[in-house]
């Protein structure tokens, strides 16, 4: 338990080491962790240590074109293989739905809003993407955004751009390229720069991404003192919705290569999925929504302490069952797409992500 982080040779505690990745964002949400982690374990020593990550370091590529699932997470998670770190703090939706053997997420904190927001460039304050001039470009690295965008905004020409949020935004205000890009609405309110909101894409206009708003911990799976740790900071709502996206999009075998986007909604103990895939322009695509019963009592049920993981996440918290249905949900959802055909809009959009 957690007093064996206490140091054989007295009472002082072991210093618990957090890997994050070296962006400014990166480091505001990893500070998070660690102060809600410091609030539930008072007296107990964080210390954080940034790194690199290839898409940190591949800037002039659109991250669908790399081909490496664990853009953000590999160099992390080889610091967590080594014992350089405890425990890194990521961006869920960068998380892959397979883990490598070994890890396991302990923890993901209350979502915030996971929707995506329009910023737009200073000479276009109080426009909307339908009131922006005829071929303007809009910036984006999701491929995700533009097979649903493209199709609503036939006006507007979108274009990669890659960085992280300063990055962005500079090339945004500074340069003549871009009317507007395309950002998380999470990671604008962590930077403290919601006023640069200028139009929130509601689920209806754009899908989110898988996970997109939380925050996740990864940690060695066998590492029983690290997972008590992180444990308290897991948010069953957000915990279970996660695991019906992944779900969804591990049995789609989707990554950031191919569009597909989600919707979930917990209400009155149901768990609402929507989920959809897209051909790369938008012209082809489906959505289908389902539900399921997901109950969560005060009390889990008794059983063994065997952490079965749900799609990479260890949640000893919260009831097997409810974690089981949340599985299924996007498991059957998927499984209804691929009957209808996504299987061939998702092996074209392949195919031609890899051509261009």
């Amino acid at each position: 338990m957690l007093r064996r982080l206490l140091e054989e040779n007295g009472s002082k505690m072991r210093v618990i080491r957090v890997g994050t990745r070296k962006s400014q964002l990166a480091r505001i949400q990893t500070d998070t962790v660690v102060a809600m982690l410091k609030t539930w374990h008072p007296g107990m020593q964080f210390e954080i240590i940034a790194m690199s990550t290839t898409g940190d370091k591949i800037l002039d590529t659109a991250l669908s074109k790399i081909g490496e699932k664990s853009l953000f997470t590999k160099e992390l998670e080889y610091a967590l293989e080594k014992n350089e770190v405890d425990l890194v703090v990521h961006s869920l939706k960068d998380v892959p739905t397979i883990l490598p053997p070994g890890f396991t997420i302990g923890a993901i904190c209350k979502r915030e809003n996971p929707c995506d927001a329009v910023v737009f460039h200073p000479k276009f304050i109080g426009k909307t993407l339908e009131t922006l001039p005829e071929k303007s470009a809009v910036g984006t690295s999701s491929l995700r955004r533009v097979a649903q965008l493209q199709r609503k905004f036939p006006h507007l020409e979108f274009r990669s751009i890659r960085g992280n949020l300063n990055t962005r935004l500079r090339k945004l205000d500074e340069q003549q390229e871009f009317s507007a890009i395309i950002l998380a609405v999470a990671g604008l309110q962590r930077m403290g720069w919601q006023n640069r909101v200028g139009q929130i894409l509601h689920p209806e206009e754009c899908m989110y991404a898988v996970g997109q708003g939380a925050l996740a911990v990864e940690v060695r799976a066998k590492d029983q003192d690290i997972l008590d740790l992180v444990s308290v900071l897991h948010d069953p709502e957000t915990v279970l919705r996660c695991i019906a996206e992944r779900a969804f999009l591990r049995h789609l075998e989707g990554g950031c290569s191919v569009p597909v986007a989600v919707h979930t909604v917990m209400s009155d103990g149901q768990l609402y999925l929507t989920g959809g895939v897209w051909s790369l322009d938008g012209s082809d695509g489906m959505q289908e929504t389902m539900q399921a019963t997901i109950q969560i009592p005060v009390q889990h049920e008794d059983g063994p302490e065997d952490d079965p993981q749900r799609v990479g996440i260890t949640a000893r918290n919260i009831p097997r069952g409810a974690q089981l249905a949340a599985e299924n949900l996007g498991i059957s959802l998927a499984s209804l797409l691929l009957n209808k055909g996504a299987k061939n809009i998702l092996d074209v959009a392949r195919q031609l992500n890899d051509v261009h």
